[in-house]
């Protein structure tokens, strides 16, 4: 196989940005959650402001699925074929990398975010779909986090990535950037560069940590990485990635010069479980142009006009929007989130019911709305809400009206489960409290989520959310976040405690030692004495909440991110 020539030259970067997953289209398959979405907004604010960066992934060339969820809560999947050509770019340029001891082809497409201003980030994805390759190294770039395959991923994404960009010609990177321990192979691929010495690598490199559970961080034993990797892994692998096994986290910290969490709360805890690094913390952020609804956007366009620009001047809404117009232009983004609930109810009893909804079950304007939208994993205690029927019923009959989602994977059966049960509790409160658990979660549906809901619920186990981005979304779009102080939602509570609601204590420890009676007393009491009453006895206060939210978008956005990326970690 015959190789590019090296011999064109780009601009500077001062960042190539590596993850595994990035969020480029809501339909591209080359995300899982919102360790991709986070990806995509960082680089749509680095595009917005001229930033002069590149993101490096993979494509993935599997089939992806719709969740159809029946009415008894069982589910199916449809498969659905999306194609590269469509929406992706393909770049004439090859590398080759060897992986478990055999050549592997490595070619690469082209995404381009596009800033306000026109400014352009690239994303390179590489992909090793061709005919020339062995099935097994064609098995690459199948899947997102494909069991069997991952190492094999890590080391194409971190060393493939290194080398892919020196082939595109970009050769003078002020930084390399490694989004989870899923890119810690890139210092491994700049050492072959540097002569293997580690203090030049450490320079060039910082790492983000985003997982605050042990078993969550990816470790291989040693034979079966040397297995894979080969001679990838210099002779001091275990000096730099643990001596036990190859700690991809530990890896990726030992060659960075910056290390920081996702909130404050998960830089303390990162720096418990990893003592032996200085971890500093960046809160995470939202794009604000790609979150915030069409109305509001119009709404913030008559009276904070350089919002779009500068999400810092959201600080203004309190005194700045009239509460006649933001009510109204909150009502137009619930009709519209509520439209697309009544065509999509999953809790009917049986096929012409949910062709032909009965009367209660439409969801109503009116109703206070509550919504929550999370990954179905024990932690995040999908079922805290309804841990009292009685109680919640006593509460909120005829005054709430819940909307829950969360895609579970075909293999998942946990996820499937707690689908069921709350499609079974869903019909338990049929006729008094409205549940609908909405099918084939996906970010279409968060934005309509976080624009037209009233209250978004988050109840994780303490200290278990790294950050919790959804909250913010919801929040810029005038929605009051009802949250476990665990996450951002503590710095963004102490920033202005009239901008939601907490639940449970404020718990400062760093390992899991939660009461669950505890939280959901205080969830069910402030939901019967605050909440509720706020709601339908003083709608002036309430607006004044919505107001308050709002402002706590000049500080969770994207762009303050990648200007503390740029002063604290990537200038360094």
């Amino acid at each position: 196989m015959i190789l590019l020539p090296m011999n064109i030259s780009r601009s500077p970067l001062e960042c190539a940005y590596f993850s595994m997953e990035i969020m480029l289209e809501s339909d591209i398959p080359t995300y899982a959650g919102g360790l991709g979405i986070l990806a995509g907004d960082l680089l749509r604010s680095c595009a917005d402001m001229e930033v002069p960066v590149v993101g490096v992934s993979l494509v993935y060339n599997d089939r992806t699925y719709r969740q159809i969820i029946s009415s008894d809560g069982s589910q199916n999947y449809e498969a659905l074929v999306w194609h590269k050509n469509d929406q992706l770019t393909k770049l004439p340029e090859r590398i080759e990398i060897t992986i478990q001891n055999e050549k592997v082809i490595v070619g690469v497409w082209r995404y381009d975010f596009v800033g306000s201003t026109g400014f352009v980030v690239p994303v390179y994805l590489l992909d090793t779909d061709f005919l020339d390759n062995s099935d097994y190294a064609r098995s690459l770039t199948k899947s997102l986090y494909e069991g069997n395959v991952r190492l094999a991923q890590e080391v194409l994404l971190g060393v493939g990535g290194v080398k892919m960009l020196r082939q595109l010609g970009y050769h003078d990177v002020k930084t390399f950037h490694m989004n989870e321990g899923h890119a810690s192979f890139v210092p491994l691929g700049l050492l072959q560069e540097k002569n293997f010495d580690d203090e030049q690598v450490k320079k060039l490199c910082v790492f983000t940590t985003h997982t605050p559970i042990p078993e969550g961080h990816d470790r291989f034993d040693y034979d079966y990485a040397h297995k894979v990797a080969g001679d990838i892994l210099p002779w001091h692998i275990k000096k730099i990635a643990s001596e036990k096994e190859l700690h991809m986290t530990i890896l990726g910290m030992s060659e960075s010069h910056y290390i920081f969490g996702v909130s404050q709360k998960h830089g303390e805890v990162s720096s418990a479980m990893f003592p032996q690094f200085k971890i500093n913390s960046i809160t995470n952020g939202v794009h604000h142009r790609t979150w915030v609804g069409t109305e509001l956007a119009n709404l913030y366009d008559k009276f904070i006009p350089e919002w779009f620009q500068d999400p810092k001047v959201l600080s203004e809404a309190v005194e700045k929007i009239p509460d006649d117009e933001l009510w109204r232009a909150h009502q137009a983004e619930k009709r519209k989130l509520l439209d697309h609930v009544n065509n999509h109810l999953t809790s009917v009893s049986s096929v012409e019911e949910r062709e032909n909804p009965p009367e209660p079950e439409q969801f109503d304007i009116d109703i206070l709305t509550i919504s929550l939208a999370r990954r179905l994993v024990p932690y995040k205690r999908p079922l805290l809400l309804y841990s009292d029927l009685e109680r919640l019923l006593s509460i909120g009959e005829g005054k709430l009206q819940i909307i829950q989602c969360g895609k579970a994977a075909p293999g998942d059966e946990g996820a499937k489960n707690f689908v069921k049960q709350i499609i079974d509790i869903s019909k338990q409160l049929r006729g008094r409290i409205k549940v609908v658990y909405l099918e084939n979660y996906s970010p279409l549906i968060a934005r309509q989520l976080v624009r037209g809901s009233d209250v978004w619920l988050n109840t994780p186990r303490r200290p278990l959310e790294a950050s919790g981005t959804s909250g913010m979304k919801a929040a810029m779009n005038g929605v009051l976040n009802f949250s476990v102080l665990d996450g951002w939602w503590i710095e963004g509570y102490k920033m202005d405690t009239e901008s939601g609601f907490s639940i449970g204590p404020m718990d400062t420890s760093v390992s899991p030692a939660n009461d669950d009676k505890q939280d959901i007393d205080d969830m069910y009491n402030k939901l019967q004495n605050e909440i509720i009453p706020l709601y339908y006895n003083n709608k002036k206060d309430w607006i004044s909440r919505m107001k308050h939210a709002i402002t706590l978008g000049a500080y969770f956005n994207t762009h303050r991110c990648i200007e503390e990326y740029r002063s604290m970690a990537w200038n360094k």
